[in-house]
Protein backbone atom coordinates (compact mmCIF):
# COMPACT_ATOMS: atom_id res chain seq x y z
CA UNK A 1 0.00 0.00 0.00
CA UNK A 2 2.79 2.42 0.89
CA UNK A 3 4.46 1.92 -2.52
CA UNK A 4 1.14 2.65 -4.27
CA UNK A 5 0.84 5.88 -2.26
CA UNK A 6 4.40 6.86 -3.19
CA UNK A 7 3.74 6.06 -6.85
CA UNK A 8 0.61 8.25 -6.83
CA UNK A 9 2.55 11.04 -5.10
CA UNK A 10 5.16 10.96 -7.90
CA UNK A 11 2.45 10.88 -10.62
CA UNK A 12 0.75 13.90 -9.03
CA UNK A 13 4.06 15.75 -8.71
CA UNK A 14 4.86 15.08 -12.37
CA UNK A 15 1.44 16.39 -13.48
CA UNK A 16 1.94 19.48 -11.34
CA UNK A 17 5.39 19.98 -12.90
CA UNK A 18 3.85 20.04 -16.41
CA UNK A 19 1.41 22.74 -15.23
CA UNK A 20 4.22 24.77 -13.66
CA UNK A 21 6.22 24.50 -16.89
CA UNK A 22 3.22 25.65 -18.97
CA UNK A 23 2.56 28.54 -16.59
CA UNK A 24 6.30 29.43 -16.35
CA UNK A 25 6.23 29.12 -12.56
CA UNK A 26 9.99 29.26 -12.23
CA UNK A 27 10.01 29.63 -8.40
CA UNK A 28 8.09 26.35 -8.00
CA UNK A 29 10.31 24.66 -10.58
CA UNK A 30 13.45 26.01 -8.90
CA UNK A 31 12.33 24.28 -5.70
CA UNK A 32 11.44 21.05 -7.52
CA UNK A 33 14.59 20.76 -9.65
CA UNK A 34 17.57 19.22 -7.83
CA UNK A 35 20.66 21.46 -7.85
CA UNK A 36 22.50 18.87 -10.00
CA UNK A 37 19.52 18.09 -12.25
CA UNK A 38 19.99 17.41 -15.96
CA UNK A 39 17.61 17.93 -18.88
CA UNK A 40 17.87 16.10 -22.21
CA UNK A 41 16.00 17.58 -25.18
CA UNK A 42 16.02 16.95 -28.93
CA UNK A 43 18.39 19.91 -29.31
CA UNK A 44 20.85 19.19 -26.50
CA UNK A 45 21.31 18.69 -22.79
CA UNK A 46 21.96 21.10 -19.93
CA UNK A 47 21.54 21.73 -16.22
CA UNK A 48 19.04 23.38 -13.92
CA UNK A 49 20.01 27.03 -14.46
CA UNK A 50 19.76 26.81 -18.25
CA UNK A 51 16.43 24.92 -18.11
CA UNK A 52 14.95 27.58 -15.81
CA UNK A 53 16.28 30.36 -18.08
CA UNK A 54 14.77 28.68 -21.15
CA UNK A 55 11.38 28.39 -19.42
CA UNK A 56 11.45 31.98 -18.06
CA UNK A 57 12.53 33.49 -21.39
CA UNK A 58 10.03 31.47 -23.42
CA UNK A 59 12.83 29.82 -25.44
CA UNK A 60 10.68 26.74 -24.98
CA UNK A 61 7.09 27.32 -23.91
CA UNK A 62 5.64 24.02 -22.74
CA UNK A 63 2.03 24.88 -23.58
CA UNK A 64 0.43 21.54 -22.83
CA UNK A 65 1.41 17.94 -22.20
CA UNK A 66 -1.32 15.41 -22.96
CA UNK A 67 -0.43 12.35 -20.90
CA UNK A 68 -1.45 9.06 -22.52
CA UNK A 69 0.34 6.55 -20.27
CA UNK A 70 2.26 6.79 -17.04
CA UNK A 71 4.19 4.30 -14.94
CA UNK A 72 6.36 4.65 -11.85
CA UNK A 73 9.00 2.41 -10.31
CA UNK A 74 10.31 3.17 -6.82
CA UNK A 75 13.83 2.11 -5.82
CA UNK A 76 14.48 3.09 -2.18
CA UNK A 77 14.77 6.90 -2.35
CA UNK A 78 14.65 7.08 -6.16
CA UNK A 79 11.57 7.09 -8.40
CA UNK A 80 11.60 6.62 -12.17
CA UNK A 81 8.49 7.83 -13.95
CA UNK A 82 7.74 7.21 -17.63
CA UNK A 83 5.19 9.40 -19.40
CA UNK A 84 4.02 8.81 -22.96
CA UNK A 85 2.86 12.27 -23.95
CA UNK A 86 1.96 14.52 -26.81
CA UNK A 87 3.70 17.82 -26.14
CA UNK A 88 2.35 21.05 -27.54
CA UNK A 89 5.06 23.68 -27.34
CA UNK A 90 6.47 26.82 -28.87
CA UNK A 91 10.16 26.46 -29.66
CA UNK A 92 12.01 29.43 -31.10
CA UNK A 93 8.71 31.08 -32.00
CA UNK A 94 7.37 28.02 -33.86
CA UNK A 95 4.46 25.92 -32.63
CA UNK A 96 5.40 22.25 -32.53
CA UNK A 97 3.64 19.05 -31.52
CA UNK A 98 5.68 15.95 -30.75
CA UNK A 99 5.03 12.49 -29.36
CA UNK A 100 7.53 11.77 -26.57
CA UNK A 101 8.39 9.18 -24.02
CA UNK A 102 9.59 11.29 -21.11
CA UNK A 103 11.78 9.78 -18.42
CA UNK A 104 11.69 11.61 -15.10
CA UNK A 105 13.98 10.60 -12.25
CA UNK A 106 13.12 11.85 -8.77
CA UNK A 107 15.27 11.50 -5.65
CA UNK A 108 14.14 11.95 -2.09
CA UNK A 109 16.12 14.68 -0.36
CA UNK A 110 15.40 16.12 3.08
CA UNK A 111 11.93 14.56 3.09
CA UNK A 112 10.79 15.84 -0.31
CA UNK A 113 11.08 14.64 -3.89
CA UNK A 114 13.44 16.51 -6.23
CA UNK A 115 13.57 16.11 -10.01
CA UNK A 116 17.07 14.88 -10.86
CA UNK A 117 16.64 14.16 -14.57
CA UNK A 118 14.12 14.90 -17.31
CA UNK A 119 14.74 13.30 -20.72
CA UNK A 120 12.64 13.56 -23.86
CA UNK A 121 12.77 10.69 -26.36
CA UNK A 122 10.84 11.44 -29.54
CA UNK A 123 8.60 8.55 -30.55
CA UNK A 124 7.93 7.58 -34.12
CA UNK A 125 4.47 8.51 -35.23
CA UNK A 126 2.52 5.85 -37.16
CA UNK A 127 4.01 5.64 -40.63
CA UNK A 128 7.36 7.24 -39.63
CA UNK A 129 9.27 3.95 -39.66
CA UNK A 130 9.54 3.75 -43.46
Amino acid sequence: MQNENLEQEIINLSKEKWSWMAEKKDAALDTLFHEKSVFVHMGGSWGKAQELDIIKSGGIHYKQADIHEVSVNIFDKTAVLLNRITLFAVVGGNEVTNPFMVTEVYVQQDGSWKLASLSFTKLLAPGDHK
